[in-house]
């Protein structure tokens, strides 16, 4: 078994953190900085620069989703919006077809 690094965010603390792939025994892991649950994005993850508030407001809404960064076949995680308007535009989308939210915000186009 390959033990390389993933990525986990605090959304408060707007950071990123480069850990082992949980384990079967693996503990919760919380942020070093707010002691605030981390969240696992996958190893194919890019944080926003800090200061850029928008990036990490739309990476949120991505997060909450249920959307994660994990390696596919093709070596990256896919089309992933990075600006609050493309979020917006993609869950405009969902609401107006049906679309679930985690299946529009990926969508490389909408159409």
């Amino acid at each position: 078994m390959a033990h390389g690094k993933t990525s986990y965010v605090c959304l408060p603390c707007r950071a990123s953190y480069k850990q082992p792939y949980p384990g079967y025994h693996d503990h919760d892991r919380v942020c070093p900085r707010c002691a605030e649950p981390l969240i696992h994005v996958g190893s194919a993850f890019a944080a926003p620069k800090r200061r850029d508030t928008a990036a990490w407001r739309a990476l949120s809404v991505l997060l909450h989703a249920g959307v994660r960064f994990h390696k596919s076949c093709c070596g990256g995680p896919g089309r992933r919006p990075r600006t609050l308007s493309e979020v917006r535009e993609r869950m405009a989308y969902a609401r107006a077809t049906g679309e679930p939210f985690a299946q529009a915000l990926v969508r490389r186009d909408l159409p």
